[in-house]
């Protein structure tokens, strides 16, 4: 398997891990807070806004279709914006590997990219998690381990 597929896989993985959080979970997880300010669900979406502004500073043309997520959205919207929006990543990341492995506005290059977006988007997750457990409403076993399951995500 050539790097760039390498680098896309790893991406894609990732995000099947955020969509099996977030089908994981009831409404009511889904609303509730962190201990001090936003709900899960804007977990959620800031996920997706910074994969919007990497997107608007490293491939303005890869954008289009994709919009912010308001308000507080419900479930099946965060899910069809962090699969638009980790489709425009991977588009990003096979061409940044095809054109010499720069990322336009980020250094050091294409793998690191990767690596800061996923660090980033597991710093969340975490949050998520730690997050339903001071709510009393923590993920199951099962969940809290699938989340670690790469190899059949």
């Amino acid at each position: 398997m050539e790097l760039a597929e390498q680098l896309v896989d790893t991406w894609n993985i990732h995000n099947r891990i955020h969509l099996y959080l977030l089908d994981s979970l009831s409404s009511e997880q889904l609303a509730s807070p962190l201990a001090k300010g936003k709900a899960v669900s804007s977990q959620f979406s800031h996920i997706h806004q910074v994969r919007l502004m990497w997107l608007k500073a490293s491939a303005p043309d890869l954008l289009d279709g994709l919009e912010k997520i308001e308000g507080a959205p419900d479930g099946a919207t965060i899910s069809r914006s962090l699969i638009a929006s980790s489709e425009a990543i991977a588009k990003l990341i096979a061409s940044t590997v095809e054109s010499g492995g720069r990322v336009k506005n980020f250094k050091p290059h294409v793998s690191g990219f990767v690596g800061y977006l996923i660090s980033h988007e597991s710093h969340h997750r975490g949050q998520i998690e730690l997050a339903l457990r001071q709510a009393g409403l923590p993920l199951t076993d099962k969940v809290s381990f699938g989340l670690w399951e790469w190899g059949t995500r």
